[in-house]
């Protein structure tokens, strides 16, 4: 039995971007598209869109911006997953403009807080730290993206830094923060990369060197920073076909 194409058909020419997103969006879910499956081919997505391939591909590029496809080139577009696939466009740019502000924020207070971290931690905080790494590296054994362990790694150098103003602040910008955490954990390959990343900074920490907990830190935050998202030029304009 073939895929429901029903949901593939042609589209208004108001907010065309947004309406793309949806009619794709109920595609993925009417077809019950398993995660990793490919989409029709783009020509063919195109004709039954009754749009330009120029106006479908700012289409996959929102929905590969936000972690939801991924396209190869040469391959097509690929599931990469399901839940909460799509979304509107509006709160998108709304997100990729405050991401990079998150991101200094981030920087500011993290790499210092690992460098105090270094001082001032004890032997429950490095143990918090290596606990949180191994709830990470069981999660993504899971196929899972390690989310929690990332935020409880983070958080126990925030609390083994023991300065309360800047834990207070840090604290207030959480949901801010996981924003990017999934940004930077949807991009493929990067959950890998983080724990990677997170180990350097723990071995710093340990070796009580502040210096280089907070060099750690800094590339690690610079390497959440690397996401689609921030990659992502937002359409000027609804594009005809």
């Amino acid at each position: 039995m073939g895929l429901d194409t029903s949901p593939l058909r042609p589209v208004g020419r108001t907010r065309l971007y947004e309406d793309l997103v949806d009619r794709l969006t109920e595609f993925v879910v009417r077809t019950n598209l398993a995660v990793g499956a490919r989409f029709p081919p783009e020509r063919e997505l195109a004709t039954r869109l009754g749009v330009s391939r120029a106006s479908l591909r700012q289409a996959l590029a929102v929905l590969e911006a936000q972690g939801f496809i991924e396209v190869r080139h040469g391959g097509g577009a690929f599931l990469r997953r399901s839940r909460g696939f799509g979304g509107v466009l509006h709160k998108l740019v709304e997100r990729r403009a405050r991401l990079p502000e998150v991101l200094e924020a981030r920087e500011l207070l993290e790499v210092r807080l690992a460098e105090l971290a270094a001082t001032r931690r004890t032997a429950d905080d490095l143990a918090e730290m290596r606990a949180a790494l191994t709830t990470m590296e069981l999660d993504m054994a899971e196929a899972g993206l390690g989310v929690a362990g990332d935020s409880a790694f983070h958080h126990a150098i925030h609390r083994a830094g023991k300065n309360s103003v800047l834990e207070h602040v840090i604290d207030g910008l959480a949901e801010a923060i996981h924003e990017t955490r999934m940004e930077s954990l949807s991009e493929p390959g990067r959950p890998r990369a983080s724990l990677v990343a997170h180990r350097r900074i723990l071995e710093a920490i340990e070796s009580a060197d502040a210096g280089r907990a907070a060099d750690a830190m800094r590339a690690h935050l610079q390497q959440v920073a690397d996401v689609a998202l921030l990659r992502w030029e937002p359409p000027a304009e609804d594009e005809g076909s």
